[in-house]
């Protein structure tokens, strides 16, 4: 399978959503640029749901028909390991392979020694098309790097085998996710984690690194935007120049994780890919999950209660809802409203604070960064949650679709 050029990963945490996010692609096809759906569900989000993958294929698929959609879409079994990608391989036919844990995992001195043996075009002055400097790379720091991510990049071989013999062929999209660990790889040690994916013969059509900055969940890049348009950028010519030096699939592109309401880097990956001609992956995530607590806001009366139920609940449990997501999110409980408050809110005040809209001044990002990682509240709240989706289904859709459409699509590919 090829993935288009560009690719929208699109969370939706309790498969309601699927048309509604397809919606977004339609009117994206419409405006003149193709954008492939990619459904994404991770195994922590099923466990916490109760889900399958097999629903979030039928969704997806169910969706498909009643827009007779007839371009390419995938579902993407998000952040699997070895020991956890078997549910998903009936169903799936995306991969992202998540080997931050095994970043710095030594491999033994002898694969280290022969890895820097097998590549001494690594080392030197390395002129890349695209950057003003070369690349200046001495043995060690190729000794450093494989110490750093050789065992990772042999991980995620080993999981690409086991789906392959689980599948019975490689007739799906592979991706390598990298950006869930403490430390940006920079431009040089993407390029010699790519010459580690071509030995292993990995043919992956995207790859997550971790980028400069923050990116928190559900809310704007934290960070240096130049600095990150110059990473960006020199991260799209390591890509092109790896695929050409390494025989790399042809197509490999970045993939932006956490890449929901960026919305100041947006212009700058949108001038990169047209400078470029380069593609992308972006992830959305859990957006749409906020999109239907919006909805059930605006719908109001026993809607609006019950998403303000989700709030304290969401408050009174707040540790543990946000141990998990620790490093992707950074909530001041002192700005947080009480719950006896948000009780007290119109569904407009609600709307206002957790929509994500910097001009407003009553938009509160740690109200939405909590109920970001909240849905586990929902998820509890079981037929109680899901009928008031299908209740108020023509609201909450307007607002998913305007959503990926108007704050995601159009600026990173349209504007």
């Amino acid at each position: 399978m090829q993935l288009p050029k560009y690719s929208l990963g699109m969370g939706d945490r309790f498969a309601h959503q699927a048309k509604a996010q397809l919606q977004a692609c339609v009117l994206s096809g419409e405006a003149g640029v193709d954008i492939t759906p990619v459904w994404n569900k991770s195994n922590r989000e099923h466990l916490i749901i109760g889900s399958e993958p097999g629903g979030t294929r039928a969704a997806a698929d169910a969706a498909v028909q009643a827009l007779r959609w007839t371009r390419p879409y995938f579902l993407d079994a998000d952040h699997i390991n070895l020991s956890t990608y078997e549910r998903f391989v009936p169903p799936c036919d995306f991969f992202t392979i998540d080997v931050a844990d095994n970043i710095g995992q030594k491999s033994d001195d002898a694969e280290i020694a022969k890895f820097v043996e097998r590549h001494p075009e690594l080392v030197g002055s390395i002129a890349i098309p695209g950057i003003v400097e070369p690349f200046q790379i001495d043995r060690a720091f190729v000794e450093r790097t494989a110490k750093q991510f050789l065992a990772a990049v042999q991980h995620a071989a080993a999981i690409y085998r086991a789906i392959v013999a689980s599948k019975g062929s490689e007739d799906f999209v592979a991706e390598i996710s990298m950006d869930e660990t403490d430390r940006p790889q920079t431009p040089p040690e993407l390029l010699v984690i790519l010459a580690a994916v071509a030995d292993e013969r990995l043919p992956i059509q995207t790859i997550a690194p971790k980028f400069t900055g923050r990116f928190n969940k559900g809310v704007d890049y934290v960070g240096d935007v130049p600095q990150f348009a110059k990473e960006f950028r020199d991260d799209i010519a390591t890509i092109a120049y790896a695929v050409e030096r390494y025989g790399l699939p042809a197509n490999l592109k970045l993939s932006v994780h956490s890449g929901s309401d960026k919305f100041s880097i947006y212009p700058a990956i949108r001038q990169a890919l047209r400078d470029t001609g380069a593609g992308v992956h972006v992830k959305t995530a859990g957006t749409t999950w906020l999109e239907e607590l919006i909805g059930l806001a605006e719908a109001g009366g026993s809607a609006l209660e019950l998403a303000c139920d989700v709030y304290a609940e969401a408050y009174a449990h707040a540790d543990d809802l946000c141990a998990p997501y620790a490093t992707v999110i950074d909530i001041d409980r002192a700005k947080l409203p009480l719950p006896s408050e948000v009780e007290a809110w119109t569904g407009e005040q609600y709307v206002r604070a957790l929509r994500h809209n910097d001009a407003d001044p009553d938009y509160n990002p740690d109200f939405r960064q909590l109920l970001h990682v909240g849905f586990k509240v929902a998820a509890k709240m079981g037929t109680r949650y899901t009928d008031a989706l299908m209740r108020n289904e023509a609201v909450i859709a307007r607002n998913v679709t305007a959503n990926l459409f108007e704050r995601h699509i159009h600026p990173l590919f349209l504007s």
